[in-house]
């Protein structure tokens, strides 16, 4: 189905083959799995089998995703192994539709989708013609536009390049933020909880500053400087500062944008602006 693969196209964007892969996913995923997960539930399957594999599950997937494993001998043809997935990532539709399993490769060989290596010519890895949006927003939400048959036009006015070690820094302290999140409530949702809402929400502009900082948007910087003072906010009002964790995190999440604010991290244009 079009809506399925507008939500899945997202993780087939990535360019480079690599562990970032197994965790490059559309904002919507988890909500196209609900109806699947939902027949397991009414036929009875318990909870524990399912918690443990799926475990079991996406281990194996995240593993499938490395770029630095050899071919396992015997066990590629039991299991599907990162030389099988790399097949399935290749930018070309004759490949892309091949090495559809998530851990087991007798599937592709039964149904007839198995391909056993990469094309012996060039190619890249990547879905489609045009350059992924680094922009998480945009990347979960244009593949709808495009499916909905709704054009979009952007226009890139980055006006810096960030370095690699400015936007890793940042996007490791957000993932601690969200660990830390996930410990204080899981994965539900109580709508009459504010800090939860009020931490929700910052997360996900945090992830959409970051996209644009990326991009080299001067917004980018604004909004990640309001989320990294809004934190600690939010803490303050709700939370209280019991826990170490949270202090260390909340330090260095204000020390990272006040440091992006003043410069840190972002080196001027060699090139002019373009459109996507």
């Amino acid at each position: 189905f079009g809506v399925l693969w507008a939500v899945h196209v997202v993780h087939h964007q990535g360019e480079h083959f690599n562990l970032s892969l197994g965790v490059r996913n559309s904002w919507y995923s988890s909500l196209t799995s609900i109806p699947f997960f939902l027949i397991l539930a009414l036929l009875g399957v318990p909870l524990y089998v399912f918690v443990t594999v799926s475990i079991l599950h996406y281990s194996v997937q995240l593993f499938n995703h490395n770029a630095m494993t050899p071919k396992l001998g015997w066990l590629e043809k039991v299991l599907v192994t990162p030389a099988h997935h790399r097949v399935h990532h290749v930018n070309d539709r004759a490949y892309a539709d091949k090495n559809f399993g998530g851990t087991f490769i007798f599937w592709d060989k039964l149904f007839g989708s198995f391909c056993p290596q990469l094309p012996d010519t060039p190619f890249r890895y990547g879905a489609g013609r045009e350059a992924p949006s680094n922009n998480p927003f945009w990347a979960s939400n244009l593949p709808f536009l495009s499916y909905l048959k709704l054009s979009v036009r952007r226009t890139r006015q980055a006006t810096f390049h960030c370095t690699p070690v400015a936007l890793i820094a940042g996007a490791m302290l957000l993932f601690a933020l969200v660990v830390g999140y996930v410990y204080l409530y899981g994965y539900g949702y109580d709508a009459a909880d504010l800090s939860q809402a009020a931490l929700f929400l910052l997360l996900v502009v945090g992830a959409v500053a970051l996209g644009g900082i990326s991009e080299g948007r001067r917004w980018g910087i604004y909004v990640w400087l309001a989320v990294v003072l809004l934190f600690p906010a939010v803490f303050l009002v709700y939370l209280g500062w019991e826990a170490l964790y949270w202090k260390i995190a909340m330090l260095m999440l204000a020390l990272h944008g006040l440091a992006m604010a003043a410069g840190w991290g972002r080196r001027p244009l060699t090139e002019e602006p373009e459109n996507v």
